[in-house]
């Protein structure tokens, strides 16, 4: 059985935006409900069905350069990093996790989609009309409101997802005795490793998602009304974690974890599968 190729940097950038776009543009309408069913004010109020494709603008600004450079930073690290064999989980593990860098592109995205998602500035607020009141309130550091707390979330996600998938991925290759797999075979493991590293980790996808969602500093809608910030203290993470256990129960750590595992599974599919399938067509051109 032939060596896997290493794809070049370009490739894999571009490869890995599509495959972020395909994905993000597809599946929207679940991360909306998911969203909404996260939010502190409740599925209904934040828009219940209505309105599922609300954010979409920052999704498609941000969805291929937060992929691209996922993509490209995950390829590099694999094939450079001298751990193999029995030690390819660890390196698959610290790839992924050095490749979260991209948040820094993903993260202000997110910021404007979920505020947009559950009408956090008005039904009618668009995803740039979003924008535009977070830097008017908050500046820069307003659109990386949960930087840490997504990267909390990301990275054990991520070191869930990538050595669980090159782990099918190299046991069905051993199976069918081919490297490449097809990019279909290769979405199915990709599946397989999405849906179960995103049950395992929707704890901290509430946290990042209420964090994201708490305009206690910078601009408040509440009857219409601008609140001072510097009267309203904001909780740590570790705080906030335990209000939502006491207040809210086990329960709500765990909120929109179906249409989340519905949603990163199938969403694996597609996002590796797309990756696999644009990659290896790159690298066969």
């Amino acid at each position: 059985m032939a060596a896997e190729r290493k794809p070049t940097f370009f490739q894999s950038l571009a490869a890995g935006g599509l495959a972020g776009t395909a994905v993000d543009l597809l599946f929207f309408p679940i991360d909306t409900v998911k969203t909404r069913l996260q939010s502190a004010q409740g599925f209904i109020k934040a828009g219940g069905f209505r309105g599922i494709y609300k954010g979409v603008g920052s999704v498609v600004v941000g969805s291929a350069p937060g992929a691209a450079a996922f993509f490209s930073t995950y390829e590099a690290m694999k094939h450079s990093v001298p751990l193999h064999d029995q030690l390819a989980p660890v390196n698959h593990m610290l790839s992924a996790s050095v490749a979260e860098t991209a948040c820094l592109i993903r993260v202000p995205t997110e910021v404007i989609k979920t505020r947009t998602q559950t009408s956090m500035y008005g039904a009618s607020t668009s995803s740039f009309k979003a924008a535009t009141l977070v830097m008017q309130h908050d500046g820069i550091r307003g659109f990386y409101r949960g930087f840490w707390t997504t990267i909390m979330r990301e990275i054990p996600f991520t070191s869930l997802q990538f050595p669980l998938y090159e782990f099918l991925k190299h046991r069905l290759s051993i199976y069918l005795d081919r490297i490449p797999l097809h990019a279909h075979e290769a979405a199915v493991c990709g599946s397989i490793a999405g849906g179960t590293a995103a049950a395992l980790t929707t704890p901290l996808d509430v946290l990042k998602t209420r964090v994201m969602l708490d305009l206690r500093v910078g601009l408040c809608y509440e009857s219409r009304r601008i609140q001072d910030p510097s009267k309203q203290q904001v909780p740590s993470i570790p705080m906030r974690l335990r209000q939502i256990y006491v207040q809210e129960g086990a329960k709500a750590l765990f909120a929109g974890i179906v249409p989340r595992t519905m949603w990163i599974s199938a969403g694996g599919a597609v996002f590796l599968g797309v990756y696999e399938w644009a990659v290896h067509g790159f690298m066969s051109t």
